[in-house]
């Protein structure tokens, strides 16, 4: 195959047409290991009418983020991200354009995938932001994490830089940062690594990945939280992705206020890879 630019890659990627170990690959910026398989196909094998929307009514949108696709556009002139797709499958149904409205109400990590919820008006955002500060919101993550996690609740308060030009938890006054509270459930342990289950009671920028690293189990596929784990000893396990999965998400309807419950449809895609993963297999069950 020639050589391609970093841009011409980049489109391949975009188009579904590039795969590692026979996954479609999502995220142009995967880091490779050695040994893997990377095959470019002739065409897709993402469907064209596949969606990302999960639910959508006129008021909200949930859409399902594939890992390596960035929620909102971080970068001036970003593209390719999830309110891109979102907006594109409208445009597919022929919904005019100042139909194709969306409100950021809540993110998450490129790296990570799952469900993620947008407001279509701003009546609705605003009464999802509500519901956000009020921690009326269930969001309920699986990640797999270095070492032998146990269940608990973690509880700090984070800081944009905790001494070290990263964030993390603060041992200075208690006034400092934001309070974060992360529920953890050990769901099973592998030999070098635990699944869990996570709930979110705040929902503060990569509360998950800190919290677990703060506690010694940075999550398989961190590329930022590591340094104290790696600094100690640790040996990050090999993995094309973060993995963290935005698994169910409830919420009340902002207008008409029921109650709505969603799940991932690819979450058994996810523990698939989990299980692929997880050092030595399954040694216990919790």
């Amino acid at each position: 195959m020639p050589r391609l630019s970093w841009s011409e890659a980049r489109r391949l990627v975009e188009q579904g047409r590039v795969e590692v170990n026979d996954d479609v690959v999502s995220d142009a910026a995967l880091r490779l290991s050695a040994g893997q398989l990377v095959r470019v196909r002739a065409a897709s094998r993402r469907s064209p009418s596949a969606t990302v929307i999960v639910y959508e009514d006129r008021h909200l949108v949930v859409a399902e983020k594939p890992a390596g696709m960035s929620s909102v556009p971080y970068e001036r002139g970003e593209r390719a991200t999830l309110m891109d797709a979102v907006r594109a499958e409208w445009k597919r149904r022929g919904l005019p354009q100042a139909a194709r409205v969306l409100h950021v109400v809540h993110r998450l990590d490129k790296g990570s995938s799952g469900l993620l919820l947008y407001a279509r008006t701003r009546a609705a955002e605003r009464a999802l932001q509500m519901q956000f500060r009020k921690r009326l919101i269930s969001r309920v993550y699986l990640c797999l994490a270095h070492g032998r996690v146990q269940s608990g609740t973690i509880e700090s308060r984070l800081v944009r830089d905790r001494g070290d030009g990263l964030r993390g938890s603060t041992a200075r006054e208690s006034s400092e940062g934001k309070l974060a509270i992360t529920h953890v459930r050990v769901l099973k342990h592998f030999d070098r690594t635990s699944l869990c289950e996570v709930r979110l009671e705040t929902g503060r920028t990569h509360q998950i990945r800190i919290h677990l690293a703060d506690k010694g189990h940075p999550l398989v596929g961190e590329r930022v939280y590591n340094r104290d784990f790696e600094a100690s000893g640790g040996r990050p396990i090999p993995s094309p992705r973060l993995l963290l999965h935005a698994a169910a998400l409830a919420f009340d309807h902002p207008i008409e206020g029921r109650r709505i419950s969603l799940e991932s449809a690819r979450t058994r895609e996810f523990l698939a890879l989990v299980d692929v993963i997880g050092s030595g297999g399954p040694i216990a069950e919790v």
